[in-house]
């Protein structure tokens, strides 16, 4: 079943819109590097090895959980990730003693928007309290591979790290506005080990930050030495 819905959150949009760029859940096409497509369902989760604010590198392999796996690509500059940061940090720490393994992934162009640096990742991880890896996606490869649209964007994998829900937190930014919590009722089933009724969503939020270079290209960017 897919549940596509446009969120209640157009305060929060409109200011994400003239700060960030395009929304997808506008109906704004975003501009987005040749071939790349969200993952589709029933996709292996691709593999990827990324720096953590901790300064050490995770694997795919390293951040999977026994039930399932949750990918969520975000950034720390976007009013929408912003306004589900700490929705984020319960669910975490609801599920991964549950068996799910979390890892956050910012891949924005960070010399576009310095909020979005490695740097500032650490800071935000520390404040926010973190309880999962949050890595840094400098040259976009990992993006390239799982097509996020938009931060937050949402790629929940089952114990054999095959996709089964994709797309967005909750149907609405403003927290007090939530009518349908869509990734907490797929995690429910996930765990417990039942079908997900709705396994695909219209993520929304701000676009995400393509370098120029890997826009043009739909290739990785080329990191110097030391980068």
């Amino acid at each position: 079943m897919i549940r596509i819905l446009r969120p209640a959150a157009l305060a929060l949009g409109l200011v994400c819109l003239l700060a960030a760029g395009s929304v997808h859940a506008q109906g704004k096409k975003n501009k987005v590097p040749p071939g790349v497509e969200e993952l589709a369902l029933g996709a292996k989760a691709p593999a990827f090895n990324l720096i953590g604010v901790d300064d050490k590198m995770h694997s795919l392999d390293d951040v999977k959980g026994e039930k399932g796996t949750l990918v969520i690509f975000t950034c720390n500059h976007c009013p929408y990730a912003k306004a589900y940061e700490d929705r984020i940090v319960a669910l975490a720490n609801e599920y991964q003693p549950k068996g799910i393994g979390v890892a956050a992934i910012s891949c924005n162009d960070a010399g576009a928007y310095a909020e979005d640096s490695f740097a500032e990742m650490k800071v935000r991880a520390k404040e926010k309290k973190f309880s999962f890896p949050y890595l840094y996606d400098e040259s976009q490869g990992v993006a390239l591979q799982y097509g996020p649209m938009v931060t937050p964007h949402i790629f929940l994998f089952d114990s054999t790290n095959t996709l089964v829900y994709r797309g967005r937190i909750d149907n609405s930014a403003k927290e007090k506005e939530v009518e349908e919590r869509d990734l907490n009722d797929a995690l429910l089933a996930l765990v417990a080990g039942k079908t997900i009724d709705v396994a695909e969503t219209t993520a929304f939020g701000c676009s995400i930050k393509w370098r120029a270079d890997v826009l043009a290209s739909g290739k990785p960017a080329k990191m110097e030495k030391g980068s």
